[in-house]
């Protein structure tokens, strides 16, 4: 079975239940505590009463500074809405570490931001290093991977679509909410990945929900495919893929053909105006609730819940 670990500002916990037990640990990062899972073990086995888990106020279980790579369009879901037929090729992109927040941080909208998005994402905390070259296939993940995590892929819209940069649009501070739970795996916990289900709702309208099983590239290819060109470490963080649900969808074939046409800034212009008719997009005082979990609980990363706030 999984170990749900929580990290607060006083060091790291085993979640049992309700209640949290603290790990005996020197631990200052996330690599750190991977390195000491027999105090992770230790303390799920101790038998203390432990503290409340809602008396904690949890962080990131992912620290920072390190590696936050995502893929792109991996959710058979998405690429639907995002208008692909046919084959997808895989695509990965980078995001600044400076945007992962705690699972109850407010979301900061930018003041130059008006279509902000958001994209529930497992993401794959990495245990051990994989270097360039590496092959990875499915009974070698329990290898490279320790554990998973609920993260959200927010995303500024405008700045993606006009820009076409990636980098930028999801890497403002706030915009990778990652926990509450940093869930330690066991070998045999790798053959329920397909059961996991994503999750996310908006001021509790839900706005996606997706298995695995909705998945194009699955995290044994994704690996692989990612170590042609880039070497991740112990506690590097990869994000998986969103599925359909996001604000953002791929306006109908005749209007994407007439808007080939214009002008990029004509274009874009026309486009941004019919999206600001667009309810979905967020806003502050939004709140957004994600969860990931197997129907049986046997993998549970609990719920990241956090509003949307205004730049000052």
């Amino acid at each position: 079975m999984s170990t749900n670990v929580l990290r607060t500002a006083d060091g790291w916990w085993v979640v049992l239940g309700e209640r949290a037990v603290p790990v005996d640990t020197k631990a200052a990062t996330t690599a750190e505590l991977l390195a000491d899972r027999d105090a992770v073990r230790e303390a799920a086995l101790s038998g203390e009463a432990g503290t409340p888990v809602a008396d904690l106020a949890a962080l990131s279980p992912v620290t920072t500074p390190c590696r936050v790579v995502a893929q792109m369009v991996n959710y058979r879901s998405h690429a639907r809405d995002s208008g692909f037929k046919g084959d997808i090729p895989p695509a990965f992109f980078r995001k600044a570490s400076g945007s992962v927040s705690g699972p109850g941080d407010a979301v900061v909208r930018p003041s130059h931001v008006k279509f902000l998005d958001y994209e529930i994402e497992l993401g794959l905390v990495m245990g051990a290093p994989l270097p360039v070259g590496t092959v990875v296939e499915e009974r070698d993940l329990p290898s490279y991977v320790a554990g998973l995590v609920i993260t959200n892929d927010v995303s500024a819209r405008e700045v993606q679509l006009t820009k076409t940069q990636f980098y930028e649009s999801k890497s403002y501070p706030t915009f990778t909410p990652t926990g509450p739970y940093l869930s330690l795996l066991e070998p045999e916990d790798f053959t329920h990945l397909l059961d996991l289900r994503l999750k996310l709702s908006v001021n509790g309208e839900l706005r996606q929900d997706r298995t695995l099983a909705d998945m194009i590239v699955r995290p044994a290819q994704a690996l692989t495919l990612l170590a042609r060109f880039q070497t991740l470490d112990a506690g590097d963080l990869l994000l998986t893929g969103t599925p359909g649900g996001t604000a953002l969808k791929a306006p109908p074939k005749a209007v994407e053909k007439i808007g080939a046409l214009l002008p990029p800034a004509v274009k874009w212009k026309a486009f941004f105006k019919s999206q600001a008719k667009n309810p979905h997009y967020l806003n502050p005082g939004d709140v957004i609730t994600a969860t990931i979990a197997t129907p049986d609980g046997r993998i549970d990363l609990g719920e990241q819940r956090t509003p949307v706030a205004a730049a000052n």
